[in-house]
């Protein structure tokens, strides 16, 4: 592993499950397990529910006066809309209009507010736009950030927790959590009903051993960072840059996507046009080059990163992530995508392994795969 600059107070319960970590976001972050496999972490997601670190995303405590009006031109969000309690997913755009980053903005109480963003430059962006105004920014590393996600996630916390049933998406709490304070957020990263455990670095070992040892018998299990690979090709969820034109990019153009090729322009608030890079962002709009669109192959073969895909004799895009489902048995990808190959049943041809000899029968497929109403994110009760 690099030499990681965050500690992660998490290190040795992820050792005894067999992990070598590895560098992420400056943090020693467990991509997988010796004691399960992807697989078997998947299932576990799916079906009951999984603990996972995810304490690599970046945290910023971004307070004063100016708070609100800073956030609001860094992030597409509207946050005259944010209360205390409340949360929001935004992306940070540069003065191209192209995207950086995306993070959650947690509303804590009138002018501060909690920034969660991940490898970007939000961070960075919004250090410039702090200038000159009476807002503090603290970057946070003592917070740490568990992951506990699937169905039967709820039912576990309404044992310790009072009132968390009736917590809705996109909304947290300030509670205790077998005797630690912490901030609970239904968000997650999973496409399921599930919840951030928000905690100082002194308490995160306690309250991972206690959370398994109290959650076995509903099947809870530690899942590995790595699994959120597989979820998040179900779920539509982007992983920067390994969806983006920095890992893939245009062969006679500067790097960068619009909001309008990633399938990101929802996160521009109905009615909001100041923010950074907005005026380049709306121009863009119908000029897409690549559309992040879903494949499902014909076959278990599982696509791999970097694998071509072609129609009507030419290549029209490529593989970013793929995975195989034994739950629905399915075989499923995220891609980019030429915009006319974006359309679902479009005939497709994907070309993997050394140096393309294999074939694999595919078409393009609208996303979510798993949950297209968003049934679990949005349940109440």
């Amino acid at each position: 592993m690099a030499n990681s600059w965050r500690i992660s107070a998490l290190a040795e319960q992820h050792r005894k499950l067999g992990a070598e970590l590895e560098d992420w976001n400056g943090m020693g972050t467990a991509w997988n397990y010796a004691v399960s496999d992807t697989a078997d972490d998947h299932e576990t997601i799916r079906t009951r529910a999984g603990l996972m670190d995810v304490s690599g995303l970046k945290k910023i405590h971004c307070n004063g006066p100016h708070a609100q009006a800073v956030l609001d031109y860094v992030t597409t969000r509207d946050m005259s809309k944010l209360y205390p309690g409340k949360s929001v997913y935004a992306s940070v755009l540069n003065e191209a209009g192209k995207f950086v980053d995306d993070c959650i903005v947690y509303c804590l109480a009138p002018n501060s507010y909690l920034v969660v963003h991940g490898t970007g430059t939000a961070n960075e962006m919004l250090a410039k736009s702090a200038l000159g105004r009476a807002v503090s920014l603290t970057f946070d590393d003592d917070m740490h950030d568990m992951s506990l996600q699937g169905p039967v996630a709820v039912d576990f916390l309404e044992r310790h927790v009072p009132g968390i049933r009736e917590l809705r998406y996109f909304h947290h709490l300030q509670t205790q959590l077998f005797g630690c304070h912490v901030m609970i957020s239904r968000t997650g990263y999973t496409g399921e009903r599930g919840y951030e455990i928000f905690c100082k670095a002194k308490d995160a070992p306690s309250l991972w051993e206690q959370i398994l040892a109290e959650g076995a018998d509903m099947g809870i299990k530690p899942c590995s960072f790595g699994t959120l690979d597989w979820l998040r090709v179900e779920s539509h969820l982007l992983f920067y840059p390994a969806d983006n034109s920095e890992t893939y990019p245009y062969p006679d153009q500067p790097v960068g996507d619009t909001l309008w090729e990633l399938g990101l322009d929802f996160t521009v608030s109905p009615g909001k046009t100041e923010f950074r890079g907005a005026s380049e962002h709306f121009a863009l709009q119908g000029k897409e080059r690549v559309k992040v669109y879903g494949v499902l192959l014909d076959s278990k073969d599982v696509a791999q990163i970097g694998d071509k895909i072609y129609a009507d004799g030419k290549c029209v895009g490529v593989i970013t992530q793929g995975m195989y489902s034994r739950l629905s048995d399915r075989s499923m990808a995220l891609a980019r995508l030429e915009p006319g190959y974006a359309e679902h049943g479009t005939p497709l041809t994907l070309k993997t392994g050394t140096d393309d000899e294999t074939s694999l029968s595919a078409i393009s497929h609208s996303l979510p795969f798993d949950d297209p109403e968003k049934a679990k994110r949005l349940a109440r009760g």
